[in-house]
């Protein structure tokens, strides 16, 4: 069965170590900070200005001016700082910041990235995806496996606006999660999603899928 968007964060969540300081996207990856593995204590960093960053509160709990870069509201935990744009892409440019999770509209067997642009329509801007992909040095990348027309959303090559090139290391899908083969020639299958089949996985990506030995399920 193919996991939800809470089921890429829960298993995105496990990839986190204590100590880091780690950048949450627009979209699924808010959805991370919900999710962190008791015993492990992270910084999540919000490109609008806030480090400390907690989960989203429950309902009537909102602070209409504590928000994330996507514009939801969200909490603070203990010793959060706020401060402004200049400094928090100076945290993000120096590269102070461990990991960096975003979504993505496509993502080529090669790393690049396109996340930011469809063309003909109206989108908010790049934000800070820009900075992110040129500055991180770890990016996973949580997406559905395939768009909404069911066309993959891991090819071979970017078809849409470029955000960042060979930059992406994991990607965790509803169906999978993959590495980026070091020499760029294809997306390394590493697991499944519980009860989905190696073969349904090859047939909804349209990049070069690198099977190798038995790929286990996901842990979550």
């Amino acid at each position: 069965m193919a996991l939800d968007k809470n089921g890429i964060a829960k298993r995105i969540a496990k990839e986190m170590q204590s100590g880091w300081y780690v950048n949450l996207g627009i979209g699924i990856p808010t959805l991370v900070a919900n999710h962190i593995p008791e015993g492990i204590s992270v910084e999540f960093q919000s490109e609008n200005g806030i480090l400390g960053m907690g989960p989203f509160p429950f309902d009537g709990e909102e602070d209409a001016d504590l928000i994330n870069a996507g514009k939801q509201t969200i909490t603070a935990l203990p010793g959060a700082v706020y401060f402004d744009s200049a400094n928090s892409f100076g945290m993000i440019r120096g590269q102070h910041v461990q990991m960096t999770v975003l979504g993505a509209m496509e993502v080529a067997e090669n790393g690049d990235i396109a996340n930011w642009k469809i063309p003909g329509k109206m989108v908010k801007g790049m934000g800070g995806a820009m900075d992110l992909v040129a500055s991180a040095e770890n990016i996973i990348v949580a997406m559905t496996h395939a768009n909404k027309y069911g066309d993959s959303k891991l090819l071979s090559a970017c078809t849409l606006p470029i955000t960042g090139v060979k930059c992406v290391k994991k990607i965790v899908t509803d169906l999978a999660v993959l590495e980026i083969d070091p020499k760029g020639k294809g997306f390394v299958l590493k697991e499944r999603a519980p009860g989905v089949s190696v073969e349904e996985i090859k047939a909804k990506t349209a990049g070069n899928l690198i099977v190798e030995g038995d790929i286990p399920e996901m842990e979550l």
